[in-house]
Protein backbone atom coordinates (compact mmCIF):
# COMPACT_ATOMS: atom_id res chain seq x y z
CA UNK A 1 0.00 0.00 0.00
CA UNK A 2 1.03 3.17 -0.34
CA UNK A 3 1.94 5.87 2.20
CA UNK A 4 0.90 9.42 0.80
CA UNK A 5 -1.92 8.80 -2.22
CA UNK A 6 -3.18 12.14 -3.93
CA UNK A 7 -6.75 13.33 -3.47
CA UNK A 8 -8.46 15.07 -6.24
CA UNK A 9 -11.66 17.03 -4.94
CA UNK A 10 -14.37 17.34 -8.34
CA UNK A 11 -17.53 18.75 -8.29
CA UNK A 12 -19.20 15.74 -10.11
CA UNK A 13 -16.75 14.14 -12.90
CA UNK A 14 -14.39 12.17 -10.66
CA UNK A 15 -15.65 8.95 -12.36
CA UNK A 16 -15.27 10.68 -15.57
CA UNK A 17 -12.10 11.96 -14.94
CA UNK A 18 -10.42 8.60 -13.50
CA UNK A 19 -11.72 6.87 -16.42
CA UNK A 20 -10.07 9.63 -18.97
CA UNK A 21 -6.76 9.81 -16.68
CA UNK A 22 -6.61 5.44 -17.24
CA UNK A 23 -7.23 5.89 -20.84
CA UNK A 24 -4.79 8.22 -21.62
CA UNK A 25 -1.65 6.80 -19.08
CA UNK A 26 -0.46 3.38 -19.60
CA UNK A 27 -0.25 0.94 -16.78
CA UNK A 28 -3.20 2.23 -15.46
CA UNK A 29 -6.75 1.19 -13.99
CA UNK A 30 -9.81 2.03 -11.93
CA UNK A 31 -9.17 -0.07 -8.55
CA UNK A 32 -13.16 0.74 -6.97
CA UNK A 33 -16.02 3.29 -7.09
CA UNK A 34 -18.21 4.14 -3.81
CA UNK A 35 -21.56 5.46 -4.93
CA UNK A 36 -23.59 7.91 -2.71
CA UNK A 37 -26.51 6.85 -1.19
CA UNK A 38 -29.82 8.02 -0.11
CA UNK A 39 -29.89 11.61 1.44
CA UNK A 40 -26.89 12.12 0.32
CA UNK A 41 -25.54 15.69 -0.88
CA UNK A 42 -25.80 14.47 -4.63
CA UNK A 43 -28.23 11.93 -5.81
CA UNK A 44 -28.54 8.01 -5.31
CA UNK A 45 -25.80 6.24 -7.55
CA UNK A 46 -23.57 9.23 -7.89
CA UNK A 47 -20.34 8.18 -7.67
CA UNK A 48 -18.77 9.47 -3.91
CA UNK A 49 -14.73 8.23 -4.25
CA UNK A 50 -13.16 6.73 -7.25
CA UNK A 51 -10.14 4.60 -6.62
CA UNK A 52 -7.48 4.19 -9.32
CA UNK A 53 -3.90 4.29 -10.49
CA UNK A 54 -1.96 5.93 -13.45
CA UNK A 55 1.58 3.78 -13.57
CA UNK A 56 1.03 2.13 -10.39
CA UNK A 57 0.67 5.41 -8.77
CA UNK A 58 -2.67 5.50 -6.37
CA UNK A 59 -4.96 8.71 -6.51
CA UNK A 60 -8.25 9.20 -5.13
CA UNK A 61 -11.22 11.29 -6.76
CA UNK A 62 -14.07 12.72 -4.79
CA UNK A 63 -17.68 14.14 -5.96
CA UNK A 64 -17.52 16.62 -3.34
CA UNK A 65 -19.85 19.23 -5.10
CA UNK A 66 -18.91 22.75 -6.41
CA UNK A 67 -17.44 24.22 -2.75
CA UNK A 68 -13.42 23.52 -4.07
CA UNK A 69 -11.53 24.40 -7.33
CA UNK A 70 -8.15 23.18 -8.48
CA UNK A 71 -5.57 25.88 -8.74
CA UNK A 72 -1.87 26.30 -10.58
CA UNK A 73 -1.03 26.15 -6.71
CA UNK A 74 -0.63 21.86 -6.81
CA UNK A 75 0.25 20.05 -10.25
CA UNK A 76 1.23 16.67 -11.36
CA UNK A 77 4.16 16.35 -13.03
CA UNK A 78 5.04 13.38 -16.32
CA UNK A 79 8.62 12.39 -16.97
CA UNK A 80 8.77 12.62 -20.35
CA UNK A 81 11.90 10.32 -22.10
CA UNK A 82 11.30 11.61 -25.21
CA UNK A 83 9.87 14.29 -27.68
CA UNK A 84 6.79 11.37 -28.80
CA UNK A 85 6.16 11.04 -25.33
CA UNK A 86 6.09 14.60 -24.29
CA UNK A 87 4.01 15.50 -26.97
CA UNK A 88 1.35 12.28 -26.72
CA UNK A 89 0.81 13.58 -23.07
CA UNK A 90 0.79 16.96 -23.68
CA UNK A 91 -1.85 16.13 -26.53
CA UNK A 92 -4.06 14.05 -24.43
CA UNK A 93 -4.22 15.84 -21.30
CA UNK A 94 -4.24 19.56 -22.88
CA UNK A 95 -6.94 18.92 -25.75
CA UNK A 96 -6.42 21.94 -26.81
CA UNK A 97 -7.50 23.75 -23.51
CA UNK A 98 -5.17 26.03 -21.23
CA UNK A 99 -1.69 25.52 -22.84
CA UNK A 100 0.92 27.53 -20.55
CA UNK A 101 4.05 28.78 -20.70
CA UNK A 102 6.93 26.04 -19.39
CA UNK A 103 5.40 23.37 -20.24
CA UNK A 104 2.22 23.26 -17.85
CA UNK A 105 -1.13 23.15 -18.93
CA UNK A 106 -5.13 22.03 -17.60
CA UNK A 107 -6.68 19.40 -18.38
CA UNK A 108 -10.58 19.33 -19.17
CA UNK A 109 -11.33 19.30 -15.33
CA UNK A 110 -9.56 22.30 -14.06
CA UNK A 111 -6.18 19.54 -13.07
CA UNK A 112 -2.73 21.60 -13.94
CA UNK A 113 -0.19 18.97 -15.37
CA UNK A 114 3.68 19.72 -16.34
CA UNK A 115 5.00 17.57 -19.22
CA UNK A 116 8.76 17.92 -19.00
CA UNK A 117 11.54 15.99 -19.90
CA UNK A 118 12.98 13.29 -17.52
CA UNK A 119 16.10 15.21 -17.57
CA UNK A 120 14.93 18.65 -16.33
CA UNK A 121 15.76 18.37 -12.45
CA UNK A 122 19.26 16.81 -14.02
CA UNK A 123 19.78 19.73 -16.30
CA UNK A 124 17.88 22.53 -13.89
CA UNK A 125 20.50 21.36 -11.09
CA UNK A 126 23.32 21.50 -12.95
CA UNK A 127 26.74 22.55 -10.38
CA UNK A 128 27.70 24.44 -13.68
CA UNK A 129 25.22 27.17 -12.94
CA UNK A 130 25.75 28.60 -16.39
CA UNK A 131 24.05 25.11 -18.09
CA UNK A 132 21.10 25.72 -16.15
CA UNK A 133 20.32 29.26 -16.54
CA UNK A 134 20.47 28.83 -20.29
CA UNK A 135 18.16 25.75 -19.97
CA UNK A 136 15.62 28.15 -18.12
CA UNK A 137 16.39 30.94 -20.25
CA UNK A 138 14.60 28.35 -23.24
CA UNK A 139 11.76 26.86 -20.67
CA UNK A 140 10.74 30.87 -20.19
CA UNK A 141 10.15 30.97 -24.24
CA UNK A 142 8.09 27.91 -24.77
CA UNK A 143 5.25 27.09 -24.10
CA UNK A 144 4.74 23.34 -24.79
CA UNK A 145 8.71 21.89 -23.99
CA UNK A 146 11.01 20.85 -26.72
CA UNK A 147 13.45 18.59 -25.42
CA UNK A 148 16.10 18.81 -27.86
CA UNK A 149 15.77 22.60 -27.54
CA UNK A 150 16.29 22.46 -24.03
CA UNK A 151 19.41 20.33 -24.55
CA UNK A 152 21.15 22.20 -27.04
CA UNK A 153 20.80 25.12 -23.94
CA UNK A 154 21.78 22.50 -21.80
CA UNK A 155 25.17 21.37 -23.87
CA UNK A 156 25.72 25.71 -24.60
CA UNK A 157 24.51 24.94 -28.43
Amino acid sequence: MQKITTFLWFNNEAEEAAKFYTSVFKDSKIISTSYYGEGAPLPKGTALVVTFQLNGQEFMALNGGPHFKFTEAISLSVACETQQELDYYWDKLSAGRSQQQCGWLKDKYGLSWQVVPAKLGEWMTDKDHTKSDRVMAAVMKMVKLDIQTMQDAYNGK
